[in-house]
């Protein structure tokens, strides 16, 4: 699956951060979700690299990146924190100006860089996602139920730790199986690789202080650039899972295209076949999709 691609451990200011790059054409760079790492683009990333200069990283405190010390406030796992590393990221090679795509948590990233750095982000991608805020201001019994990392993993420490420490295998077949795609989406090695990140204590933590951020300084973040009028600039790209909970939860507001429109004018999206995981379930699909986008 890297067959290709370059990989690096590039030390940034705050943590080390380890990408794999490959490609020719304008730059894109693709982030990942929980409890994922950067090999959730295994089989759309050499898709993409046919047509784009393809960056695939890891998250600060996710697979092979570093997990710097946290704070009282979170700070250091904030999408805030987590955006600046992916633009110094490019930066280093080479790229001042760039696209990106994100599911799950690196959609998180993702559009958090597209507001904090407008100059940088040409275009920009989430997946299955809405604005942090959003998600926690119409958050009910669905939401905890179903995506109950963002409560569970949100609880002081050590508590997390200790439950999630004590059987990642079990976490990761929950997660992986309960959001909709079928086992055979992720092969044994992905898997195994998936569950040593939630076995490392320090990777754990990290993981647990981003939860925490997203309940607090993400969710003050996305309050105060709405409260600002504060929007996206750069075009955007909207998927989400047509059997997820995207697809019906906020269809009172006009489900998750409309609400992406209040954060930004130039906004076009769609339903995809298959569950949360829609990239690794679909990938060529995906990888179809967002060519179009990007290419345009």
């Amino acid at each position: 699956m890297f067959v290709g691609f370059e990989s690096r451990l590039v030390d940034l200011e705050a943590a080390p951060i380890f990408a794999r790059i490959a490609g020719n054409g304008p730059p894109l760079l693709l982030l990942h979700g929980f409890p994922e790492t950067h090999l959730m683009w295994r089989d759309i990333a050499p898709i993409l690299a046919q047509q784009f200069t393809v960056v695939w990283a890891d998250l600060r405190g996710y697979g092979r990146s570093g997990t710097p010390a946290s704070a009282a406030d979170h700070g250091p796992y904030a999408k805030r924190a987590m955006a600046e590393d992916m633009v110094e990221l490019m930066k280093r090679f080479g790229h001042d100006r760039f696209m990106v795509a994100g599911h799950d948590r690196g959609g998180r990233v993702a559009y958090r860089m597209a507001l904090d750095c407008p100059s940088v982000v040409q275009k920009l991608a989430v997946l299955d996602i809405i604005p942090t805020a959003d998600a926690w201001d119409r958050a009910d019994a669905r939401l905890a139920l179903s995506f109950w990392p963002w409560s569970l993993l949100a609880q002081p420490a050590p508590l997390p730790e200790e439950m999630i420490g004590a059987a990642p295998d079990a976490v990761i077949q929950s997660a992986l199986s309960a959001w909709g795609s079928p086992s055979s989406t992720f092969p044994q090695e992905v898997r195994a690789n998936y569950a040593a990140m939630l076995g490392d204590r320090e990777h754990l933590h990290a993981i647990c202080e981003e939860y925490r951020a997203a309940a607090t300084l993400d969710r003050d973040h996305d309050a105060a650039d709405r409260n600002a009028g504060r929007k996206i600039l750069c075009p955007v790209l909207t998927l989400w899972s047509g059997s997820g909970g995207l697809a019906n939860w906020y269809d009172r507001e006009g489900g998750p295209l409309a609400i992406w429109r209040e954060w930004s004018e130039n906004v076009e999206g769609r339903a995809m076949a298959g569950g949360h995981f829609f990239p690794e379930e679909f990938p060529s699909r995906t990888a179809e999709e967002l060519a179009g986008f990007f290419e345009a």
